[in-house]
């Protein structure tokens, strides 16, 4: 049976740190302040923005929930952000995705300022995590690489296969790889014997958004697999991209719920005193 890379304790340990750094700021009179949009529509979406809220709460963050009507103008929302973007008391913005159809998600995320960006979504953090500059990188392919250190895997020199190249997860994950020094062959819709792939690995990240994409017959003992899909079932049930038996035959998978997921939201507030930091410095800073 597989080592469970589970991801509660690797999430603790980066609260812990936020907390202390956090009290440290509100020494200096300084509370870090995010600001999160959400278009009511999608049940998700809004359970993930209370969630948010209520950890916000435990660090001791300031958080405020701007909820809008589904028929909310763009134009409406676009003022808001312009807002928040010139308020120097908001530190980070985030916005709930999905968007009802009629609003643009692409102009809508352009128009946050890249230093409040905690999501990594705008063009200079999307560029910024391709050249490794300093800038705001997406919070899941973070997590993937968080959860594999946690567990003592290290990713430099290792066949790494990325199966799911997506511009939220897998292409910024990819990047990341590249600077971890791994040996990273990426998989996607085109890739004709995905298991041919595997074979050759150490290590294995997959981020699909589809259930049983990877199955018993495609994996080996030695295998570690990070799952970071999300997928619900006909009967509600939260799964990964992984087929359940997986687990019988790698040699460790993260869990879905309980792995990626999990220490994604911790990364997104580690995020959030990283934007603190670079708004108050240069650009040619980096920052770990």
């Amino acid at each position: 049976m597989a080592i469970i890379m589970k991801s509660k304790e690797a999430a603790e340990q980066v609260y812990a740190t936020i907390r202390s750094q956090v009290e440290q700021m509100k020494q200096q009179g300084h509370r870090p302040h995010l600001a999160t949009l959400l278009v009511e529509g999608d049940p998700a979406s809004a359970y993930y923005a209370r969630t948010k809220q209520k950890i916000a709460e435990k660090l001791g963050i300031s958080f405020h929930l701007h909820t809008f009507d589904r028929h909310v103008s763009e134009a409406e929302l676009l003022h808001l952000i312009g807002t928040l973007n010139d308020a120097s008391h908001v530190h980070g913005i985030m916005l709930e995705l999905p968007l009802p159809q009629h609003l643009s998600a692409s102009v809508i995320k352009q128009s946050i300022a890249p230093y409040k960006d905690i999501d990594g979504i705008t063009p200079d953090n999307k560029l910024a995590t391709v050249t490794g500059d300093a800038g705001l990188y997406p919070a899941t392919p973070q997590a993937c690489i968080e959860l594999l250190k946690h567990y003592g895997h290290s990713l430099a020199g290792k066949n790494v296969t990325l199966v799911g190249i997506g511009q939220t997860v897998g292409l910024p994950l990819f990047h990341m790889l590249q600077r971890e020094n791994a040996t990273v062959t990426a998989c996607h819709a085109g890739t004709r014997d995905i298991a041919e792939h595997l074979s050759h690995a150490d290590i294995a990240f997959v981020a699909v958004g589809c259930p049983d994409v990877i199955t018993r017959d495609m994996v080996h003992p030695g295998l570690i697999l990070v799952d970071a899909g999300i997928n619900e079932t006909l009967e509600g049930k939260i799964v990964g991209d992984a087929a359940p038996d997986v687990v019988e035959k790698v040699h460790a998978i993260s869990p879905v719920p309980g792995g990626v997921g999990t220490l994604t939201t911790a990364i997104l507030y580690k995020n959030l005193l990283k934007a603190i930091r670079l708004q108050h410095y240069s650009r040619e800073v980096v920052y770990s």
